[in-house]
């Protein structure tokens, strides 16, 4: 559930990312068309005022000037020139008029021209009679040709075209000089510079001379700069450029009949500057929904974890052994799930049940069988002894050994038990060397200690036996000596050890450790069943952990230590062991 909400808080990030994106550039796309349609509305303006100077220009020439002789009209000119100025007055400034030698013929409202300047070298005067067929906008200038009683001279915009004078009815060039104010077109353009967010305006002309600019003292004094040489090569339309390490974008809008150029420059920081707001939009309402997610995200895993952690919790449980109630809710797979957990593990309950039952019974049938092996090589080789006495004339012996065999057939039978006291086992083991030292005419001797607490313990009849009578057989027999058997008991550790030592010939250690191992190596003259059989006994009862260890080397003698449970002897754990099963 921590990775579907990780995954859930990502896909939003990316979403706000992706909405943030998306407003941005519908924001730029608005920012660019409402100040592309803007400029098209002042390009108008500009238009109307431009055009209203051609057609001053037009009104002066064909009206006033072109069929009227200077030599003889030269008052109606002037009225002429004088009603035309006056009915313009709030935009214009001068009308002039110069013949081809830059001299100047009328001009209203002022007529006294200075002496100074060369006509003829004014750009405006050059640029009108270098292109006679055009007209001729000037960039913004401050006219100080006339004398002016009131010494204030204007800035202006001067249009400037060729015309034809007729001076004493001959026809000669001229220009047609009209002044405009430039405080016209300099109020349109900072009417349109009112945005407070780096976004400005400028007017240039073809050449890339400046215009207007709202900065045009900074300009003019060198402080600052403009990239409007190279916006002097651009075309009408919208441009990404670089200028002085600043990204932005131009606009570029041609005014008719000039070749001047409105200019819009908007710096990138304009765009995210309207942004701010939105930015701010976006990030609560990614936030916003982010957190509703993680709630949702919340409850929907409390809904599905839990009943899966509840169920996990009774698996859990089942692998440490314990008998859980396996835990059946939730969603309906999760229940389905529960079912099939459930069964599976009623399932593997009646298994093990089935597999403990059938190990008992092997168990028990494995034990019987191993049992039943020592009875009869027992009670053939002793009956063989006892008619040898009989055939010998030793009846005292005999009858001896025919009690000791009595009482020891009284503990093998047991009522039909496996399972015997240390104490019964002992005695067991005392009858047989009793009947051993009866055979043997006394040539060992046997001693027995044990602790109390040792014959209080459970014990597998009959694994005495079969380890004095390889004492005797391969240990002492044939020895010069008397030989010596000692069996002792002791409790340590939780557990019974019952140990069966001689001093006889002893045993190699190559055969020492294949002796539990290898049946094969049981010698002719033993029992048949020997220490392989009552390891095995023993192993199959209380484990693999349990059972016999031989210590012996040659000429020094052999130990034989039986290690099983120490398990108090009482009805219940009898019953329990005798059906293969430890308390």
């Amino acid at each position: 559930m921590t990775a579907f909400s990780v995954i859930s808080i990502s896909i939003m990030l990316i979403l706000g990312i992706v909405l943030y994106a998306r407003f941005s550039a519908l924001s730029r796309g608005e920012i660019i068309q409402s100040t592309t349609k803007l400029m098209e509305q002042t390009g108008e303006s500009l238009e109307d005022y431009l055009i209203s100077m051609r057609q001053i220009s037009d009104a002066a020439y064909y009206n006033v000037i072109k069929d009227s002789d200077f030599s003889d009209q030269e008052q109606e000119i002037q009225e002429g020139l004088n009603l035309l100025y006056e009915a313009n007055r709030d935009n214009l400034r001068s009308i002039a008029v110069y013949n081809d030698y830059g001299s100047l013929m009328t001009a209203e409202p002022v007529a006294i021209q200075k002496e100074d300047p060369d006509i003829t070298r004014q750009d405006w005067y050059k640029q009108a009679m270098d292109e006679t067929e055009n007209m001729h906008f000037s960039t913004p200038h401050i006219q100080n040709l006339f004398d002016d009683n009131s010494f204030r001279y204007y800035w202006v915009i001067s249009l400037s075209r060729v015309v034809e004078l007729t001076t004493g009815g001959d026809a000669q060039q001229g220009v047609l000089l009209v002044d405009m104010d430039y405080s016209s077109i300099s109020r349109m353009m900072n009417q349109l510079n009112t945005m407070n967010n780096g976004q400005y305006y400028y007017l240039c002309d073809s050449n890339g001379e400046i215009i207007y600019h709202h900065r045009q003292l900074q300009l003019s004094n060198g402080i600052g700069s403009e990239n409007n040489q190279a916006v002097a090569d651009y075309k009408e339309g919208v441009y990404d450029e670089v200028f002085q390490g600043q990204r932005r974008k131009v606009i570029v809008n041609a005014i008719s009949y000039t070749g001047w150029k409105l200019v819009g420059v908007i710096p990138y920081s304009a765009f995210t500057h309207g942004m701010v707001n939105i930015r701010y939009f976006i990030i609560m309402l990614t936030l916003l929904m982010a957190m509703m997610l993680v709630f949702i995200n919340r409850v929907v895993s409390v809904r599905i974890s839990r009943p899966i952690l509840k169920l996990n919790h009774s698996v859990m449980e089942y692998e440490a052994g314990k008998k859980p109630e396996i835990y059946i809710g939730g969603s309906r797979e999760i229940r389905y799930l529960g079912y099939s957990i459930r069964s599976s593990y009623e399932q593997i309950q009646e298994l093990m049940r089935k597999i403990l039952w059938e190990q008992n019974e092997r168990r028990k049938s494995e034990l019987d069988a191993l049992q039943s092996q020592i009875n009869p090589h027992f009670l053939y080789n002793t009956l063989d002894s006892i008619t040898w006495m009989i055939e010998g004339g030793r009846n005292d012996e005999a009858a001896y050994m025919i009690t000791q065999l009595a009482r020891l057939f009284r503990i093998s039978l047991s009522g039909g038990r496996t399972i015997i006291s240390v104490a019964d086992e002992l005695q067991h083991a005392k009858c047989y060397m009793n009947i051993q030292k009866v055979r043997y005419k006394d040539s060992f001797d046997v001693t027995f200690e044990t602790d109390p607490e040792v014959e209080r313990c459970c014990v597998v009849k009959l694994i005495l036996q079969p380890i004095l009578e390889n004492a005797i057989n391969y240990g002492i027999s044939g020895m010069d000596d008397c030989g010596r058997i000692k069996v002792s008991g002791a409790l340590k550790d939780g557990k019974v050890f019952l140990t069966v030592e001689d001093n006889g010939i002893g045993i190699p250690r190559e055969e020492v450790e294949l002796l539990l191992t290898d049946g094969s190596r049981v010698h002719k003259k033993g029992s048949g069943v020997g220490l392989v059989n009552v390891n095995n006994r023993l192993q199959i009862l209380f484990g693999k952990e349990y059972g016999l260890r031989v210590e012996s080397e040659p000429d020094e003698g052999t130990r034989v230590i039986i290690c099983i449970p120490a398990i108090p002897y009482n009805e219940e754990n009898r019953r329990l062991l005798e059906n293969g099963r430890l308390p």
